[in-house]
């Protein structure tokens, strides 16, 4: 979402930290472009105004024009300020209560993705030991109440419902009361969204807060709605009062300013941010770590976390041995794929590893496509389990026969033989050389899987 924003702070940063000296002429220009590049990226005007003010301010002064590197002085404020605007530190959610079950009452407008956005919140709770239960109190969106059944089946998540005929404070009501006999810890009540707010959903919602005083009011907004999901933000935190704020379709390809704007402006915390369509695509929201993103410096600790979910401790220990002694084959090949592609889209991995999401830019745009991994599981599982052991087998006629399999060309079969022959070799080049018994350290090959 936020590649546009980056590449643009990245030239102006490049431009502060290619001079020796900076000079307030220097620093202005550089904030122009700043300023332009968020309000490009739909920043509402305020925040821009604010943020950019609070960076002059501190920018130009004598500790940093006569530092010794100006310009990562500035990146180091650009970073500071952005934690401003974005909130310090995690926000996690309240589920303190004297009488469980905990209630978190989810409101928004229609699509922005609540109904799913209920149950992937659903997902992460039952992860963190918690036991959920779905209640469908949206009795006005045709099918909302059949989506949510659907989905807490697919994920083995009770669901609560009364059909769509009865009044929806009563099975909001209904819902926690049978939550509290199934010794339910959390209750996450999906309320109706509506195409535009209006007085009667906003009297609904108050009803339902009143009678139930959940501990949480989360609204899910549209990250791709731009100044629209500020606005929204602003008016259910008026009328009902909010805790918390879910972004949803963080994963799209909108320019990202709801992101920066929603949380100053409302003054409530963003919680969580959903980043693709899987059950498992929402993501705690850390400040410090989207600041990061956004400045290109990667984020480590989000992509450890990844790996620790979807990684095997056993398997990845053998696979470390098989790594060092290069003696992995295409299977383990492919199990490293299918355990990566668990982590989310190859896109995203890379922007979170410092440096790396600078160098993917300058790439062709089919460069990180998950459709060549898709590619390359096809033209493995064409082999035989002894081909995948012994790829030196496959001569020309075996290639014709795997490429007819795998709806591809012999040349694409030739290119993933050579392809990971010569990832074998740089593994053990490697190997030697993190051991100090020689060798140089291998290039970083970022089109490993291109065509």
């Amino acid at each position: 979402m936020f590649d546009s924003l980056s590449t643009k702070l990245d030239n102006v940063f490049k431009q502060l930290t290619g001079r020796g000296r900076l000079t307030t002429e220097n620093v202005e220009a550089a904030l122009r472009e700043v300023r332009v590049a968020l309000l490009e990226a739909d920043v509402n005007f305020k925040v821009v105004r604010d943020f950019v003010g609070k960076i002059r301010e501190r920018a130009i002064g004598s500790d940093v024009l006569e530092s010794l590197t100006p310009g990562q002085q500035v990146i180091k404020i650009v970073h500071e300020e952005l934690l401003n605007v974005l909130g310090e530190g995690q926000n996690k959610l309240n589920l303190t209560t004297t009488q469980p079950p905990a209630i978190i009452m989810l409101v928004g407008l229609q699509g922005s993705g609540k109904t799913t956005t209920a149950a992937k919140l659903a997902l992460y709770l039952r992860k963190q030991n918690h036991k959920p239960l779905l209640v469908a109190a949206d009795i006005y969106r045709p099918a909302a109440v059949n989506q949510l059944v659907a989905l807490g089946k697919q994920l083995d998540i009770p669901v609560y419902e009364e059909g769509i005929t009865a009044d929806p404070v009563a099975i909001a009501e209904h819902g926690v009361k049978h939550g509290r006999e199934t010794c339910s810890t959390v209750v996450l009540l999906d309320t109706a969204g509506r195409l535009h707010i209006d007085d009667v959903m906003m009297e609904e919602l108050v009803r339902i807060k009143e009678k139930l005083a959940p501990q949480e009011v989360v609204l899910v907004v549209d990250a791709m709605t731009g100044q629209d999901a500020v606005r929204a933000a602003g008016d259910f935190h008026q009328r009902v009062g909010l805790t918390g704020l879910i972004l949803s379709k963080m994963d799209g390809d909108a320019r990202g300013g709801a992101a920066l704007s929603v949380r100053a402006v409302t003054g409530v915390p963003v919680k969580f941010m959903g980043v693709g369509e899987k059950p498992d695509a929402l993501e705690p929201f850390y400040p410090d770590r989207l600041a990061s993103r956004i400045l290109g410096m990667g984020d480590v600790l989000t992509l450890i976390e990844k790996a620790q979910e979807s990684f095997d401790k056993t398997k990845a220990e053998e696979m470390e041995r098989k790594l060092r002694t290069a003696s992995f084959t295409l299977e383990d090949f492919l199990d490293q794929i299918q355990q990566m592609k668990r982590m989310g889209p190859l896109s995203q991995i890379l922007e979170m590893i410092p440096g790396v999401s600078r160098l993917t830019r300058n790439l062709p745009a089919n460069a990180v496509d998950d459709g060549q991994l898709k590619r390359v599981e096809a033209i493995i599982y064409s082999m035989t389990p002894r081909e995948r052991r012994r790829p030196e087998l496959i001569d020309g006629s075996r290639r014709r026969r795997i490429a007819k399999g795998s709806g591809t060309h012999p040349a694409d079969v030739n290119q993933l033989l050579n392809q990971f022959n010569q990832m074998k070799k740089m593994m053990k080049q490697y190997s030697l050389f993190l051991s100090g018994k020689g060798g140089k350290r291998p290039p970083m090959n970022m089109n490993m899987f291109g065509r």
